[in-house]
């Protein structure tokens, strides 16, 4: 809810800041503004891993967890991740089930906690191509399916096959081959 209100802001403000206007004969120029950095800011929400934080953390607890800096989440919050990833899913229903990186609910719940998006500095970059797990995050990575097969799929991703797929197989438009990459909207 808080997420469509920002969006439902954000549209608002866009258009009473970028409306057209039929005044081309005012060619006055203006001195740049830089913008004001002074002041006192807040963290207010954080998703370095997307839908993780959506569905370990419990409602009453989203705002503390938003503004609790990651090396702390993971003390914090790895105890409510595993109650809620046992109560979800039937992949961890036994004494030692494991998923398909070999973890079980406790250590997968202990790497989950701390909500962040980590990036290998010298090797492949992707959130996982069956060789390469959380070494960042290509484009065209199906992050949602990967986190569905990790938490429902079991060992060797058969288990709760219904629950283990988005079924989002590929976008509406492809990816640009040049910065910025994304296509553009409909």
């Amino acid at each position: 809810m808080k997420t469509l209100k920002y969006t439902l802001l954000a549209v608002g403000v866009s258009l009473l800041a970028f409306n057209c206007s039929s005044d081309d004969d005012n060619n006055m120029i203006i001195d740049p503004v830089e913008p004001d950095f002074t002041g006192t800011y807040m963290q207010a929400d954080q998703m370095g891993r997307p839908a993780i934080n959506t569905v370990f953390v419990s409602s009453a607890s989203k705002d503390d967890f938003n503004v609790t800096i990651p090396s702390e989440q993971g003390a914090a919050y790895q105890s409510m991740f595993q109650t809620n990833l046992e109560g979800l899913s039937p992949a961890y229903a036994m004494e030692g089930d494991t998923n398909a990186l070999g973890l079980d609910a406790e250590t997968f719940t202990s790497v989950l906690a701390t909500d962040v998006l980590t990036v290998s500095l010298d090797g492949t970059t992707t959130f996982y191509d069956g060789t390469n797990v959380l070494t960042g995050r290509a484009l065209a990575d199906d992050v949602i399916t990967v986190e569905l097969l990790l938490i429902f799929g079991g060992e060797d991703f058969t288990e709760n096959p219904g629950l283990s797929n988005d079924n989002v197989d590929a976008n509406d438009k492809a990816f640009l081959t040049s910065f910025p990459y994304l296509a553009s909207a409909w």
